[in-house]
């Protein structure tokens, strides 16, 4: 081809676009990524590229507005558009009579001549060591959609979203503009008294409302303790298992965790003070979820309650209770939570509304020793700033009028049906399998393996067929425990998880029928 006599070119002067930039052009038109820019717009940043990729020389003319915009199919005007804005950002230089041409400031851009889709692909970016921890550790991932057997995920269908609407309604039309503005770091104040009220006649705790700080979840509380109360390479127990929520968030911290073995009564709190005594230097906190503990589904007995009280006491170190799904306890009166029992206020009790209601609003909270309210909602300014107020002042009307407690009411009696019925599929199809360990509350079964299962390809299959699990082994610090699954039963009607027993039928047989005699 005649380079010269191009359409792109001007008659008085060297090629301008070789086939292939007049190609990426078009592709930069016609990219749907690109879809929600204009034309003119998607014109400027392809050309833009081709000057920052090295593609068009210093100096070099670009084609007239006219013979680009013939050979693109677009008007001229779209051109003059594209031209004017790169124009305006220095990428080309218009000089009456001659043209446009790649600005000389261009030799000076940043990764000039290294195009951004160079062969090998990124490289790693280079991260502090509390940030290749917090990657390394894949973070947390939440179950997007209500699958069969997600733990943790609560049934939102029998919401009352009417009466959720009606309140929030009575909000605006009481705040009007002013709800549009900032909250208060702490929390709105009728929300920290109701989360107080419910606390000391639910949980038996020792709150009151200038003590309670509103957060966006209980994920949060635990990165604010983590960071707040100890220092990296500082020592901090943890249930073994654990949730893997707050072991991530102690890792990203730079903290060592010590696991402390659990049993039928929940932690072992006599190792508290064997390991203290052993280093000489007790851990600065304790983590626990006695209410449920997670996963076995343990509830911390009374006397080692008061003991891990005294163990915090002597050795001025924090305790983390994390009463995260308290309000389903389906076997007799719940305990008092251990921070309604602590006169010291060594405490930091952690509560969060995504079990209770529906993980969509977004809404945790601490009760926190006086000592530490100041410190820990300074802290959250640095995070977050503020919740919404909007749903703040929502929940606070839904717990007033009493909805909340209604709703958990209702709530707890099915999640009890729901749980005996998956206890039940398990027996009746899986019991070649998996052997259920009914907890006494909660929203989870751990289920234990029978027979030798490779449970992260188990857990990556049912994934495939539609089943979200989560694996037991992961939350275990030690080897000495049992393979198998936690499995939700909260989300699920009856006939659904029937459904899905039986798919996980067909998954942990073809699993083991692969497996070696």
């Amino acid at each position: 081809m005649d380079w010269c006599r191009h359409p792109l070119f001007h008659e008085d002067t060297d090629q301008l676009f070789r086939n292939a930039q007049l190609e990426s052009v078009k592709a930069w038109i016609n990219d749907p990524a690109q879809g929600a820019l204009p034309l003119h717009a998607r014109i400027q940043r392809a050309i833009r590229q081709l000057i920052l990729d090295g593609a068009l020389d210093v100096g070099r003319p670009l084609p007239a507005s006219r013979a680009l915009a013939k050979s693109l199919e677009v008007s001229r005007d779209t051109v003059e558009s594209a031209y004017s804005q790169l124009h305006a950002e220095g990428f080309i230089e218009r000089r009456v009579g001659s043209g446009s041409f790649v600005s000389e400031r261009a030799q000076q851009l940043p990764g000039r001549g290294k195009p951004h889709h160079a062969a090998g692909g990124k490289a790693s970016p280079r991260l502090s060591q509390r940030g290749s921890a917090i990657f390394s550790s894949g973070g947390l991932r939440d179950f997007l959609t209500p699958r069969p057997f997600a733990p943790g995920v609560p049934e939102t269908r029998s919401f009352p979203l009417q009466t959720w609407e009606r309140l929030e309604r009575q909000v605006l039309k009481e705040y009007g503009t002013r709800i549009l503005l900032h909250s208060p770091p702490q929390g709105m104040e009728p929300l920290r008294r109701a989360i107080a009220d419910y606390v000391n006649l639910e949980r038996g705790a020792r709150a009151t409302p200038d003590r309670v700080l509103v957060l966006t979840s209980s994920q949060q509380a635990l990165s604010l303790c983590a960071s707040v109360l100890l220092d990296a390479g500082e020592r901090i127990f943890i249930e073994d298992p654990a949730y893997h929520g707050a072991r991530k968030a102690f890792d990203a911290a730079g903290l060592e965790c010590v696991p402390i073995p659990v049993d039928a009564d929940g932690l072992r709190v006599e190792h508290l003070a064997q390991v203290s005594a052993a280093t000489r230097e007790a851990p600065k906190a304790v983590f626990l979820t006695p209410s449920h503990q997670f996963p076995s589904g343990a509830t911390l007995a009374l006397d080692r309650r008061l003991a891990v009280i005294e163990w915090a006491r002597q050795h001025e170190s924090w305790i983390i209770e994390d009463d995260y799904d308290s309000e389903f306890h389906y076997e007799g009166k719940p305990t008092a939570c251990v921070q309604g029992l602590d006169p010291h206020e060594r405490t930091i009790y952690i509560g969060t509304f995504t079990k209770s209601l529906f993980p969509g609003l977004r809404i945790g909270y601490m009760v926190l020793p006086s000592s530490l309210v100041t410190p820990m909602t300074v802290a959250r300014t640095l995070l977050d700033g503020h919740s919404a107020p909007i749903p703040q002042l929502t929940l606070a009307r839904f717990m007033e009028g009493g909805h909340h407690g209604a709703h958990i009411r209702t709530m707890r009696a099915l999640y009890a049906k729901r749980r005996d019925v998956l206890a039940q599929l398990v027996h009746e199809y899986l019991a070649d399998y998996l052997e259920p360990r009914v907890p006494a509350g909660g929203m989870q079964m751990p289920c234990v393996f029978t027979r030798d299962i490779p449970e992260r390809e188990a857990v990556a299959s049912a994934r495939q067929a539609g089943i979200d699990l989560l694996g037991l082994t992961a939350l275990h610090a030690s080897s000495r425990h049992q393979a198998g699954f936690l499995m939700g039963f909260a989300a699920h009607a009856p006939h659904e998880m029937e459904a899905a027993v039986k798919t996980l039928v067909k998954v942990l047989r073809a699993l083991t029928s692969q497996s070696p005699a």
